[in-house]
């Protein structure tokens, strides 16, 4: 009998810079094993300790970007999401301080990628090409942002955050998600 899902989770960091919400992803360096040199949001597998899939967002947060578990506030999770290599990966949306003084832990992180989330509204940053994997076609999503390019995984999680920001529904999906109101503070 083939073992279920891994648990992880995944922190969608979002911060107030220049008045406007940015987008925080990170470039793990090209020396780990799994997902060398890709584009991600902070995260990994559960561990027992974790109480919740938040719990485990926060912690692994903090041991690659030094972002301290209290200093963000969690405003909800999105779907999970599996992964190609076995994992259940719960997308935990958190927006932490302007101007958080970050700790980078430079083993598994090589850089911070900070992307104002307008710019994923802008003409040619978003394409999405049909793949084969395991004897089904899937939709696999990429964004750009300079010279990088988010993809995979990520890009998943990404698309699924805008979606439900802007109450838009894939054709491809089976349910559609209703507009977020999204400011910060929010509104009363």
């Amino acid at each position: 009998m083939e073992s279920g899902p891994v648990p992880a989770a995944a922190l969608v960091p979002l911060f107030l810079k220049d008045d406007e919400i940015h987008v925080l992803f990170t470039k793990r360096t090209s020396q780990l094993t799994h997902h060398s040199g890709e584009i991600s949001f902070p995260g990994g597998r559960g561990e027992p300790e974790d109480i919740n899939s938040a719990a485990t967002a926060l912690r692994e947060t903090w041991e690659e970007i030094g972002i301290r578990p209290e200093h963000v506030e969690v405003l909800g999770e999105l779907d999970d999401v599996r992964s190609l290599h076995n994992y259940r990966v719960t997308p935990v949306v958190g927006i932490f301080p302007a101007g958080y003084q970050l700790t980078v832990n430079d083993a598994e992180i090589e850089r911070i990628i900070e992307v104002p989330l307008s710019h994923f509204g802008k003409p040619g940053v978003y394409r999405t090409e049909d793949w084969q994997w395991q004897g089904q076609r899937r939709a696999m999503h990429f964004y750009m942002h300079g010279t990088d390019e988010i993809w995979g995984l990520t890009a998943r999680i990404l698309k699924q955050f805008l979606d439900v920001l802007h109450g838009k529904c894939d054709a491809r999906e089976e349910e559609c998600t209703t507009p977020a109101d999204f400011s910060y503070p929010p509104s009363d």
